[in-house]
């Protein structure tokens, strides 16, 4: 009885420490959460934290999704297309831009010839300009096209040149190069609009266009160049003696470059000019060949002292 007894109390000892055991572990901290008490409330947070970034996306998403936006965006597309073709063709035909890429079509080898041409032009036999299905080879191919390449290079340095001029002489100002550059392309504007005139006056049917005689009379910029820097660097002899040379020879090579666009093919081939139409045209072609040696010794004068 008494190892019974006490075989009992030995177990309810070991079984209070057991339960001893058990509350200090639940009180004391966890190696992992309990999750099971978790219920749907918490599993619905879940799914909104998981759906959250698909409803919180760029807020153009939406936009371009709408039918009526995207009907918009390609309405003013074509709004802006159809404006860019109306401001191509307007600009087209005030200047034309695709005309012009041809003036401007040349290399190292036409711009030499071309100066060699403009200031020795007593050698050069063939004036005719070639063609291609009726349509001017580029000037690169063509030593005889008309180009703006050396007119506008031409331009832009004799006012370099001017300048130059006008500092050796200490009356360089940017105002009176201003002047300078705005009389010469005021005097230029007011010989092809001459031209243009006396054309339409003497009714003269040519293929002659209103870039071909701007660049025709952008030629004589070469002669004024040289007259002014031989002025420059050898005095006012030099200067004289250079722009007669240079003026002599911008009117053989007018004379021999425009009897072949407003005389008749007659007087082309060197035959007598009859006819009081062709007698006209003979007087303007002479007038315009004429006219650039004036011209010549008006822009350039006073800048050699």
């Amino acid at each position: 009885m008494e190892y019974t007894a006490a075989q009992s109390g030995f177990r309810q000892q070991h079984n209070m420490r057991l339960r001893n055991s058990s509350m200090d572990g639940s009180d004391g901290s966890q190696l992992f959460d309990d999750t099971s008490a978790t219920g749907p409330g918490a599993q619905g947070v879940y799914r909104n934290q998981q759906a959250d970034p698909q409803a919180a996306g760029l807020p153009g998403q939406s936009l371009l999704s709408d039918p009526m936006s995207n009907l918009a965006m390609a309405y003013g597309s074509s709004l802006a297309s159809q404006g860019r073709e109306m401001v191509d063709k307007n600009l087209d035909r005030f200047i034309p831009i695709s005309k012009l890429k041809y003036y401007f079509a040349v290399d190292t080898v036409y711009v030499g010839k071309k100066l060699g041409i403009l200031v020795f032009p007593y050698m050069h036999q063939n004036w005719e300009v070639s063609y291609q299905q009726d349509i001017p080879v580029a000037p690169r191919f063509d030593v005889n096209a008309p180009d703006l390449y050396i007119p506008t290079m031409g331009f832009i340095t004799y006012i370099l040149v001017a300048g130059l001029a006008l500092g050796t002489q200490n009356r360089f100002s940017p105002e009176l190069l201003g002047v300078q550059a705005s009389s010469a392309l005021v005097w230029l504007i007011m010989e092809v609009l001459a031209v243009l005139l006396s054309l339409y006056l003497v009714t003269v049917n040519t293929d002659l266009t209103t870039i071909d005689l701007l660049a025709f009379s952008g030629y004589k910029y070469v002669g004024m160049i040289l007259g002014v820097v031989a002025g420059l660097l050898f005095g006012k002899l030099a200067y004289y003696l250079s722009l007669l040379w240079c003026c002599a020879a911008i009117f053989v090579f007018m004379i021999r470059t425009l009897r072949l666009k407003l005389l008749s093919e007659a007087a082309a081939e060197g035959k007598l000019v009859r006819g009081a139409r062709n007698q006209l045209r003979m007087y303007l072609t002479m007038s315009i060949a004429a006219a650039q040696p004036v011209f010549m010794y008006w822009l350039t004068y006073h800048l050699v002292r």
